[in-house]
């Protein structure tokens, strides 16, 4: 019985150091980008502001980018921060554009997320604090990783 705890506890603190990019509320980011929600609302129109600043999301294969394999650049729409590149986009088949890894590390921060009844990680830009989606350990590339994000809440540069 013992050996079962020992290793229960060593395979959670592996699992906790592994995840140390993650921020647990909310409270303890604060993005580098601050304005009031009428001039985020003026800035992104209704529906991006919907996704971006009340944390939306589109429904499942709406999005423009979500069919999107042209080479370049997507950035957050919010405030033109570098997010992924082409060469981490593939088909998730999820309804949602897929990445498997940030642009450079620190492009995006991890929040946990509680609602919905699941446990979640959400994903913000770290510039503005602007929603994303979410990033799921689910991925078929060997980062394992797949940044579900909502295609409103990017920008898109064709290289």
């Amino acid at each position: 019985m013992m050996n079962k705890f020992l290793i229960f506890f060593f395979s959670l603190n592996i699992l906790t150091q592994c995840q140390s990019q993650t921020i647990n509320k909310m409270d303890d980011f604060k993005p580098r980008i601050q304005k009031s929600d009428s001039e985020w609302l003026e800035k992104l129109g209704p529906e991006r502001f919907r996704i971006l600043r009340q944390k939306g999301t589109e429904y499942p294969g709406s999005g423009e980018y979500d069919k999107n394999f042209k080479k370049g650049t997507y950035s957050c729409a919010g405030c033109g921060n570098k997010l992924f590149t082409s060469e981490s986009k593939f088909d998730a088949h999820c309804g949602w554009p897929s990445f498997d890894k940030e642009i450079i590390p620190g492009a995006i921060t991890e929040i946990r997320d509680f609602s919905a009844g699941m446990i979640r990680t959400e994903i913000l830009c770290t510039q503005c604090g602007g929603h994303l989606g979410h990033v799921f350990d689910d991925g078929p590339t060997e980062t394992k990783l797949r940044y579900c994000v909502n295609s409103l809440s990017m920008s898109f540069e064709e290289r």
